[in-house]
């Protein structure tokens, strides 16, 4: 039997009103939709992408509902100047920072194992595209989370960041090497950073996408449809995005989305261990947790002088 599907409830949705969402890599793709509907909702939205995509993100404003609640803000995400720029920049324009969607991501576009890649002596060449592939999608995903604790641990009613993943967070048999390593990356810091930003008041979930016609898929999209695999619409994950952002109810999921297929998978994962690792292993787990908690948190080691 599947198990239950996330609904997307449209009174969930109906609370954006009013609220500002900062949305990376938002000016093209998933995250220009997901800008849309979050706008189309009544929020104030700040539109966050490379200085390259501004005639695209401005494009995106003149089309949407209230084109007058929403900036976009040149950002690189591995800017830590820039990054704080963004966030004090939507806090000034409209008042507060309420929702954070980290959703820029990149893919690499040579194979990271290609062991034909040498140079004119026959040394194989270092993969720095694999590099920059781990820094934007991981480095850039931290610097998000951060900042946007940082804006919205002091917030009345705390806030949300959201966290775009992948399925590939999970899964990883397609050979995209720094791709799958680094949204495995993406789903570390939804666990790992779980207990500081509840400590917060704000909360942290994430959305793991399936297939989307994108410009990372763009060269498998027919070959997907032809195939009569499931199909996943842009629209489909910013639904999701919207309606784990803002449920009030919901801290450290990850929802599969795919289509008119919606399932949370970290809460299943956590109930598996058992059955996966054997009840002994995880009695010990459990009871260094408790450990862990006692002592405040992992103790860190020294810095190696």
């Amino acid at each position: 039997m599947a198990p239950p599907n996330i609904e997307i409830d449209p009174a969930v949705l109906a609370t954006a009103a009013g609220q500002t969402v900062v949305i990376t890599g938002a000016a093209g793709g998933i995250g220009a939709v997901t800008a849309a509907l979050f706008n189309e909702n009544g929020a104030n939205v700040v539109i966050a992408d490379l200085s390259f995509a501004r005639a695209a993100a401005e494009k995106l404003i003149s089309t949407l509902t209230y084109p007058d609640k929403a900036i976009f803000v040149s950002t690189d995400i591995l800017n830590w100047a820039e990054m704080t720029s963004l966030f004090k920049e939507a806090a000034t324009r409209f008042g507060r920072v309420d929702v954070v969607v980290a959703n820029a991501g990149i893919m690499e576009t040579k194979p990271v194992l290609d062991l034909e890649a040498v140079d004119d002596n026959g040394d194989l060449l270092e993969s720095r595209e694999a590099f920059r592939v781990i820094d934007v999608n991981v480095k850039g995903t931290l610097n998000t989370i951060r900042l946007g604790l940082h804006f919205m641990r002091h917030n009345e009613k705390g806030g949300s960041i959201l966290l775009v993943a992948s399925t590939s967070g999970y899964f990883g048999g397609t050979g995209v090497a720094a791709y799958i390593t680094s949204k495995h990356g993406v789903i570390g810091l939804l666990r790992s950073c779980q207990a500081v930003v509840m400590q917060n008041g704000v909360r942290l979930n994430a959305v793991a996408p399936f297939f989307t016609p994108t410009h990372i898929t763009a060269n498998f999209a027919d070959a997907w449809a032809a195939a009569g695999l499931e199909g996943n619409t842009a629209q489909d994950v910013a639904r999701v995005v919207l309606q784990q952002s803002l449920n009030p109810e919901v801290a450290g999921t990850c929802v599969l989305a795919c289509g008119s297929m919606r399932r949370e998978l970290e809460a299943p994962r956590a109930a598996f261990i058992e059955q996966w690792m054997g009840s002994d292993v995880t009695k010990l787990m459990g009871e260094a947790g408790k450990l862990f908690a006692t002592l405040g948190g992992y103790p860190l080691p020294k810095a190696r002088q």
